[in-house]
């Protein structure tokens, strides 16, 4: 017992930091606002930074001290935090070219020095990420224009990447939604060459899953590019859904400027990929 200290503050003190323990294990962070809605008051968090039991990341982000946070430990921490009561996911999930690479189905790097970790989500992502120091950038993307509220919170589109025993996994969109999602950034974030590339690694979709994602895709130009790039590479799957099932639109769409048009599919792709696709 310290010099100065009765029993009962002893006792509170290690109650408190085994709290700590099970709210804020090792490779996890969380919110000041947060850990006070798990109970834990602003002088008590203010103790555990001087008393060096917690760090602190960023204004209002806490860790637990001498363990280095990875990406993974953010987004499992934000997914745990973002997600409310009674709720199955989370309303942010890893999704596109950062789920199909946990998927493995995708060995590109970012360009430049700072890989990107992409999370999908119908709000914004929250601030405080922006304010982590961490060898990575978390770009965030808009769900509103891709898919209704009932699909985002299927499960079934869902997978559960399990980074580190006993911590929070990391969800991120099965290969079926995360194509859908990358091809949403095309050609803005994402190369027709890099789309295709991609398409030629999923040999073995589930056309269930597909069947019921095309038909709630929200984006008529997702839709079209992913038929008109999987067409290219006529996998057992493709074979198995009918485009006539799927509202595709109507009228032309300009993708690649000044490519051609493509006269199935009514989108303008590159002309050196046209020539090939028509071959």
């Amino acid at each position: 017992m310290d010099k100065g200290t009765t029993l009962q503050e002893d006792v509170a003190k290690g109650a408190y930091k085994q709290s700590l323990k099970t709210l804020l294990p090792y490779g996890m962070l969380a919110t000041k606002k947060w850990l006070a809605e798990q109970g834990l008051s602003a002088h008590a968090l203010d103790n555990a930074v001087k008393t060096d039991t917690l760090l602190l990341l960023a204004t209002g982000v806490y860790s637990q001290y001498s363990r280095s946070v990875s990406w993974e430990g953010v987004v499992a921490s934000m997914q745990r935090m973002e997600r409310r009561d009674g709720e199955q996911l989370p309303p942010v999930v890893v999704g596109g070219l950062s789920a199909l690479s946990l998927s493995g189905l995708s060995q590109y790097l970012s360009l430049g020095n700072t890989p990107h970790i992409h999370l999908y989500a119908a709000g914004k992502l929250p601030t405080w990420l922006a304010r982590l120091s961490l060898p990575v950038e978390f770009k965030g993307h808009s769900t509103s224009k891709l898919w209704p509220e009932s699909l985002s919170k299927d499960k079934a589109f869902v997978k559960e990447y399990e980074w580190e025993a006993e911590l929070p996994p990391v969800y991120f969109s099965c290969p079926e939604k995360a194509i859908l999602e990358v091809l949403m950034d095309l050609p803005e974030s994402v190369s027709f060459e890099h789309a295709d590339e991609l398409m030629q690694g999923l040999v073995n979709l589930s056309p269930r899953k597909l069947d019921t994602l095309l038909t709630t895709c929200k984006s008529v130009k997702a839709k079209r590019l992913f038929f008109w790039l999987a067409k290219r590479q006529s996998y057992s799957w493709f074979s198995k859904l009918q485009v006539k099932d799927y509202d595709l639109g109507s009228g032309k769409r300009v993708v690649a400027k000044g490519g051609k048009l493509d006269a199935e599919y009514l989108i303008t792709v590159p002309s050196h990929m046209a020539s090939v696709s028509e071959g």
